[in-house]
């Protein structure tokens, strides 16, 4: 069985409260872009695993595919399946690439061996794996809360909308992220900024993280502003990655504004 799992994008990232198990709560609304790496999963004599696509660093052996597979096999008996990652969606950059992965292993995994697991329960497998891996399984725009693994459904369509995604290759981990984080709560609700309009967003719609480590990165406040000066109506950091992103109404700017060390990823919403 073959699948893609997508990217997200962050529209407004509060960091509202560090929680006494050492993570944080938050306010965002996670939407899906169409940005994918390619997940395939056959039945084998015997378990293995295998990627192409971008180096990921760190053991194969702790790749969250994986995890996700020992879940299930652990509750479900499963047989041995190869299992194969080609990764096209950066690490480091804020847009979900490895919770999507886990949550769609989850998915096909339900698929093959016909096990009839609802969306909730697929849902919570997938939050033993991630704070964010939960929102991949429905995969469907919402306004995330707590760790980011609470959802509430939200009426917000981006259609007509072209999304630019601008990565410049630099890896931002977790840890780095939140270490220069000041919890606070925002002053309007998620649900009231998103009823604005999209142009006013630039104003009102805001992502935490960058007033964090936009002084010690000056390259993504630069992107940030080259994604405005080529028309974007709003961009922003995603998530706690370096990656900025640009929604354009029609078509956007070519690609090749962004030329050079960066990589761009460009599509509709």
């Amino acid at each position: 069985m073959l699948d893609f799992p997508n990217a997200k994008i962050n529209l407004g990232l509060y960091i509202t409260e560090k929680r006494p198990d050492g993570f944080h709560n938050l306010q965002s609304c996670f939407y899906p872009v169409r940005w994918c790496d390619a997940l395939e999963i056959l039945p084998s004599e015997q378990e293995r695993f295998d990627m192409t696509g971008l180096p990921v660093p760190g053991n194969p052996e702790t790749n969250l595919c994986l995890k996700a597979y020992k879940l299930l096999q652990k509750d479900y008996n499963l047989p041995p399946v190869h299992m194969h990652l080609h990764k096209v969606i950066p690490m480091g950059a804020g847009l979900g690439g490895g919770s999507a992965d886990a949550a769609f292993t989850l998915r096909l995994l339900n698929q093959m061996f016909e096990l009839d697991l609802s969306a909730e329960s697929l849902e919570n497998y997938a939050r033993q794996l991630g704070s964010d891996c939960a929102f991949f399984v429905q995969n469907k725009p919402v306004i995330a809360t707590e760790r980011g693994d609470v959802f509430t459904p939200v009426e917000l369509s981006l259609s007509g909308y072209t999304c630019v995604i601008v990565y410049p290759e630099l890896h931002i981990t977790t840890a780095e992220a939140y270490g220069s984080i000041v919890p606070k709560q925002p002053t309007c609700t998620m649900q009231m900024l998103l009823k604005q309009d999209v142009k006013v967003w630039r104003e009102v719609l805001k992502n935490d993280f960058e007033e964090a480590l936009f002084p010690k990165y000056p390259e993504l406040p630069q992107i940030k502003q080259e994604l405005y000066e080529a028309g974007a109506a709003y961009a922003s950091m995603t998530g706690s990655g370096s990656a900025i992103y640009g929604l354009f109404e029609g078509e956007g700017p070519d690609e090749s504004v962004f030329s050079g060390q960066y990589t761009v990823w460009k599509g509709l919403l």
